[in-house]
């Protein structure tokens, strides 16, 4: 159906709205039920709009759809919409399907142990009154900040329509804040001709202490495909005009980059990027700027703030104090507000509990005036539009009254305060243990391997561990943050390596009752026997249509048989290639070999002995799916195996 095939075209382009249109016209035709509302729901789920998704995942998994995926993602669009009984549920069902991806499966029971404890976030740390104000819409405003007696904001007010999510272009304005502070006053209007790029999303304005620098991001222009051209740009106060925007030398041309703030003093600029190096997903780095305006190179700001989730919308208050947003940390819903205070040379994270957390997204806080009220973004039930702006207030209080110690929220002795009991910091201490077994249906175990612990950055080895009688080994200690390869080795067994992150494994301190914690990550790794004329299938390992040379993705999957021909160096192999039968024998044979070939080549070329390879194409005379009719059986039939030949 052209409606469905328009549909899956505008979804790989990011082009979501789109997509769904073309998508419900197929769903209202009865064509392809399951693919169609999963598609559906998987377009509302990457524009932001999890609630939207909810029906449509509902509706392919209950008719029957195999994606253990859709099983995750369900139950975390539950938990946005403050589904959290049903949410934990869905997360336990996920978590127990084998099927799934291990690190969803983590993600799962980690969300079931959250959701376990929704009540204690829910409580209300600071005593304020929300407001919604006027400059709201039906659209989007968000990121609010404070420019003298005006407050700046991005909102979806621009002629062009983004195709990811069917709202306006995002661009930068300014309204008065009224005296009382309790509202804006009059009609926002655009910031700056100067700033104002009508085929481009602009968003996250951020100014210098002075107000003399803005910085700001800019992208989703169509040029780079998803949200790679999100870029962060600067532009300065001259004479009272703003100057062109640049783009900053801090950006990571293949990721995205948003999300600015400065440090009290101005010198130092927060941001968010998901660049590669990170702890998953977008985090938060710090780069410094010197007198002449040159940045230092940005640095991740570390584990106890970033997590395996989204850190995101940074803002430096008076005193130091560092707010953000995250998905990653304990919380209601998508993002919430959270907040960083260092004490002792140990950070603490708090999030700021209710009224400021929804299950959707809370985001955005910025301070006016003083610490007891300020503005920040949500998209909770209840407002005009998407993402609304909302003014935040305590009430006043008599001079005389004072806080008791015992009610600050970061003292060691205040019961509440999640990362103490009885006035001493929590601590966990990690091992890793685990168990080897054959890769086979019974399992079963493997005695007298050697599992050699290694840094995933070099091979000097850490720790050997041994195996027992029962193919168990263990403990060793491992530090959060860190990354590993084990390597293991068993005579008649393929040598094999496997990696383990603790990346987003730490506990939370609001998890733990006592002082000390200790706890212990069990990884099952499964050995093949080493035989002659035993087959392995390369999963993932593509090319172009018609063509045979090494792409990005399928060099990935052939490093893999790179470590593993260097781990086991008296391994010979027969390296093949096969087609699928959509053309003829002769011309399948010749590209097979070619494609055979160019495997072995990029083999050698990573210092693998040419001697100990050789290359075949079987072309189309060795099908998996002998009769072919779908895309995904033709998939199965294109594939490229390794034989052992001697050892």
């Amino acid at each position: 159906m052209q409606a469905y095939k328009d549909g899956q075209k505008k979804f790989s382009n990011g082009e979501y709205e789109l997509a769904i249109k073309g998508f419900q016209k197929a769903a209202a035709a009865n064509y392809e039920p399951l693919k169609t509302n999963y598609l559906i729901a998987e377009s509302y789920r990457l524009s932001n709009r999890f609630k939207e998704s909810i029906p449509y995942y509902q509706k392919a998994l209950d008719g029957g759809l195999v994606s253990p995926d859709a099983k995750f993602q369900y139950a975390y669009a539950l938990k946005t919409n403050g589904q959290y009984a049903e949410a934990a549920t869905q997360f336990a069902a996920f978590a127990k399907d084998t099927a799934g991806a291990k690190n969803l499966q983590e993600r799962a029971l980690r969300e079931v142990e959250i959701l376990r404890i929704a009540d204690r976030l829910k409580t209300e740390k600071m005593e304020v009154e929300l407001k919604d104000i006027p400059l709201n819409t039906a659209g989007s405003e968000f990121s609010p900040t404070i420019l003298g007696s005006e407050l700046v904001f991005s909102s979806s007010k621009k002629d062009q329509i983004y195709k990811n999510n069917g709202q306006a272009m995002l661009g930068l304005y300014k309204v008065s804040i009224s005296q009382d502070a309790g509202t804006t006053q009059g009609t926002p209007v655009l910031f700056s001709k100067e700033i104002f790029a009508g085929d481009a999303n602009e968003a996250s304005p951020a100014f210098s202490p002075d107000g003399k620098t803005l910085v700001f991001a800019r992208g989703n222009n169509g040029k780079k495909k998803g949200t790679l051209d999100v870029d962060l740009y600067m532009s300065r106060n001259v004479g009272g005009q703003w100057t062109i925007p640049a783009i900053l030398p801090i950006n990571d041309s293949l990721s995205w980059d948003g999300s600015p703030a400065f440090s009290r003093d101005g010198k130092t600029l927060y941001f968010a990027s998901n660049r590669a190096g990170g702890a998953g997903g977008i985090d938060l780095y710090r780069t410094n700027m010197d007198a002449s305006g040159r940045f230092s190179k940005p640095v991740n700001m570390g584990r106890d703030i970033n997590t395996a989730g989204d850190e995101m919308f940074p803002y430096v208050a008076e005193g130091g104090k560092l707010y953000f947003a995250s998905d990653g940390h304990p919380g209601l819903g998508k993002l919430d507000l959270f907040s960083a205070t260092r004490t002792q040379g140990v950070i603490s994270i708090e999030n700021l509990g209710l009224p400021f957390n929804s299950p959707q997204d809370d985001f955005g806080l910025v301070f006016y005036q003083n610490l007891k009220k300020g503005f920040f973004a949500s998209n909770r039930d209840g407002g005009k539009g998407d993402d609304d702006i909302y003014y935040f207030a305590s009430p006043e209080e008599p001079d005389s009254t004072t806080v008791a110690q015992n009610n600050d929220p970061n003292n060691p002795l205040n019961p509440n305060n999640p990362n103490y009991i009885n006035g001493k910091p929590k601590v966990v201490r990690y091992f890793l243990g685990g168990n080897v077994v054959s890769n086979s249906q019974s399992q079963t175990p493997i005695d007298s391997a050697i599992i050699h612990i290694l840094p995933d950055t070099s091979d000097t080895q850490i720790a050997q561990l041994p195996s027992n009688s029962e193919g168990k080994f263990g403990k060793q200690p491992v530090e959060e943050g860190k990354s590993y390869s084990l390597l293991v080795e068993r005579k008649g067994y393929i040598s094999k390596r496997e990696p383990f992150s603790m990346n987003g494994r730490s506990i939370p301190p609001i998890f733990l009752s006592k002082e000390l914690t200790d706890t212990t990550f069990n990884v099952t790794i499964k050995l093949d026997k080493l035989e002659l004329n035993k087959t392995f299938v390369l999963e993932n390992i593509y090319y172009d249509l018609n063509k045979y040379n090494i792409r990005s993705d399928a060099a990935i999957e052939l490093d893999k048989l790179v470590q593993i021909l260097k781990d086991n160096p008296t391994m010979k192999i027969e390296l093949s290639s096969h087609t699928d039968a959509r053309a003829t024998d002769a011309y399948n044979m010749t590209l097979s070999q070619n494609r055979a070939e160019s495997a072995v080549t990029y083999l050698n070329t990573k210092g693998i002995d040419a001697d100990r390879m050789v290359a075949k194409g079987y072309g189309e005379r060795e099908l998996i799916v002998p009769n072919a009719k779908t895309e995904e059986e033709h998939q199965r039939n294109r594939r490229t195996e390794f034989t052992i030949l001697s050892y």
